[in-house]
């Protein structure tokens, strides 16, 4: 798994709130191998392994939530880190809980605007 290599799953609010998400990530990641999902679902998953352009880059100007956006981020400990500091800018982010295992790890954030 690269450096950049992080899936992203999303739950709770609609296909706008996902793609304020993503779109928040695609700074720190590149635009994402697989893109939430438009349809009515009730949990959307986003891939990306791209090059971004670095860890401070994220995009501060989202688009308020609609309502709390439960967001699970796994990789590599460092895209994780990159992904919850780049999250926490865009929104505000309450941190729900992290595991990690040898090669991987998952923290979980809800976002709200």
């Amino acid at each position: 798994m690269s450096d950049t290599q992080l899936t992203v799953t999303l739950s709770g609010g609609d296909a706008d709130d996902a793609r304020a998400v993503v779109g928040a990530l695609e700074g720190t990641f590149g635009p994402p191998q697989e893109r939430p999902s438009d349809t009515d679902a009730t949990v959307r998953i986003a891939t990306f392994g791209g090059e971004g352009q670095g860890p401070g880059a994220g995009r501060t100007d989202t688009r308020p939530l609609s309502e709390p956006v439960t967001v699970t981020v796994q990789g590599t400990p460092e895209a994780v880190r990159r992904a919850s500091d780049t999250l926490s800018r865009s929104f505000t982010a309450r941190d729900e809980g992290a595991a990690a295992g040898d090669q991987e790890q998952e923290r979980q954030l809800l976002l709200e605007s």
